[in-house]
């Protein structure tokens, strides 16, 4: 019975009370939020598929903070809800600067970058984005492509997916508002 109520006794300050500094924290969400965006915006782009990078960094950055104070891992719940406050803080931030200030824009969503034209690769979009033919050709084919002459234009989108603008059958230009598909990165 005495080991029972032992068990059952928590020690509410170790639970609630933060055990760093509210500004620490506060600093070290943001620094991380901020350090993993860059490093996911320009090094990590196509690999992130149809889910935005912001969304991505949210979701594991949240899970990593949540673990922390949730383990109990020498941390308290007020140092784990302040962390996942300043991190969901630095996503709503980004996303309003990037909707409200044109010159922000490009930095939460990029733009996408054209890698077929008029039937013929662009060699150097396809190594700025470090796609291999395989890869582009394998994509292509996902959308019904079977021969890159069927295809007016293809891009990247800053979200990782392809979209492919195909050429109206004996069509030489093509209209590049026919038929547009968009699918994920796999």
């Amino acid at each position: 019975m005495d080991q029972l109520q032992d068990w059952l006794q928590l020690e509410w300050k170790a639970i609630l009370l933060p055990t760093q500094p509210l500004l620490e924290i506060f600093v070290r969400g943001t620094l991380t939020y901020i350090g993993l965006f860059l490093i996911m915006r320009f090094v990590m782009r196509r690999q992130t598929g149809a889910m935005s990078v912001a969304d991505l960094l949210v979701i594991v950055i949240i899970a990593d903070a949540s673990q922390n104070a949730m383990a109990g891992d020498g941390k308290s719940l007020s140092d784990g809800l302040l962390l996942v406050l300043t991190i969901v803080f630095w996503d709503l931030v980004i996303d309003w600067l990037g909707y409200h200030v044109p010159f922000l824009q490009h930095l939460s969503n990029p733009p996408a970058r054209l890698l077929v034209k008029d039937g013929a690769t662009l060699p150097r979009q396809l190594a700025a984005e470090k796609m291999t033919m395989e890869e582009l050709t394998s994509l292509l084919r996902a959308h019904g492509v079977k021969d890159l002459a069927e295809v007016e234009r293809a891009f990247i989108e800053g979200d990782g997916r392809l979209s492919v603008l195909k050429r109206n059958p004996g069509d030489e230009g093509g209209d590049p508002d026919d038929q547009t598909t968009d699918r994920a990165l796999g």
